[in-house]
């Protein structure tokens, strides 16, 4: 029992510093900067620049702006894109297309905290735009083409209303500072039960189980093996989790800056029970299609995993 309540108190203090020192100073500052950008419809005009290249993937005029709220905002940003896709007659073939996009791509809130231990932002956002592309096209073309596509319609996009745009910037970025401060409040608990399990599994000997079946594998790819800790942690708990586990195996030396970078094509999308559980919550219709979006989403990580692997 006294092992027991020091796992505890070791995953909630190891929980708290994560998301006070690491993901709340982030996440403020970027949410800040993005409620501005979104306000005052500069999202929206470059949505509408990049939405002739993106039909060709099975992606909507709306996908471009699920894209930009990923990349820069959080995982369950473009739950508001997919929720109008819901209702506005948007075609399940395109649907699935754009969530299988958005479980590929790299999440921001993971990505930016990351990238103060290391994570190498550049390549991040290139493989990310690669793979979730490809991700889309193979489930438009591919696992998808049989999905009827009657009564389908562009979705709109999503303008900044009026008394938005006539709000001051400092009372906008403080809008949006406060959003993030609300969301890691919302994390925080789920952060500390996902290390707390972590915690669980390495203490009777799980994790140690689980590394030496794949020791052989991972050696061949040029992973440590100890990546089965955090791999283990991102499709079972989460991006969040996964980050917090990663930064701590960064300062204990366990992992290099180096192998970092090689296992992020891999880990760094929120196709995970606590992503998929978040973003298929749009709808009915956004449901009915997750079996052909996650497939592509596997060709997608796939690739995303081999080009930073060839990378670094």
């Amino acid at each position: 029992m006294e092992e027991l309540v020091k796992i505890m108190l070791t995953s909630g203090k190891a929980g708290l510093e994560l998301a006070f020192y690491v993901l709340l100073p982030v996440l403020v500052i970027m949410m800040a900067i993005m409620k501005v950008i979104e306000a005052r419809g500069i999202l929206a005009l470059v949505a509408r620049i990049v939405q002739p290249v993106l039909r060709h993937f099975g992606i909507p005029g709306a996908g471009a702006f699920a894209i930009m709220q990923m990349l820069l905002v959080s995982f369950a940003a473009p739950l508001a894109t997919l929720t109008i896709m819901e209702k506005d007659g948007t075609s399940k073939r395109q649907l699935a297309a754009t969530l299988a996009m958005i479980l590929t791509l790299s999440q921001a809130n993971v990505v930016f905290p990351m990238v103060a231990v290391g994570l190498n932002l550049g390549v991040i956002m290139l493989t990310s735009i690669v793979g979730g592309l490809v991700a889309a096209a193979s489930t438009y073309y591919l696992f998808a083409r049989s999905i009827d596509d009657a009564g389908h319609t562009e979705a709109a996009f999503m303008p900044a209303q009026d008394t938005v745009r006539k709000t001051t910037t400092l009372n906008l970025m403080i809008v949006g500072g406060q959003e993030a401060v609300r969301v890691i409040l919302d994390t925080i608990p789920m952060l500390i039960l996902a290390i707390f399990l972590v915690n669980i599994l390495k203490s009777t000997g799980a994790i140690g189980v689980l590394e030496s079946l794949l020791a052989p594998a991972f050696r061949l790819i040029g992973f440590p093996v100890v990546a089965v800790l955090p791999l283990a942690t991102k499709y079972l708990a989460g991006g969040t989790a996964m980050m917090g586990v990663t930064v701590n195996l960064l300062k204990d030396g366990a992992i290099t800056v180096q192998e970092l970078n090689r296992m992020a094509g891999f880990i760094t999308n929120p196709c995970d029970l606590v992503g998929v559980a978040v973003l298929i919550s749009a709808g009915q219709r956004c449901a009915s299609v997750v079996r052909p979006a996650i497939a592509g989403v596997v060709v997608g990580v796939l690739l995303r995993g081999v080009l930073h692997l060839l990378i670094f």
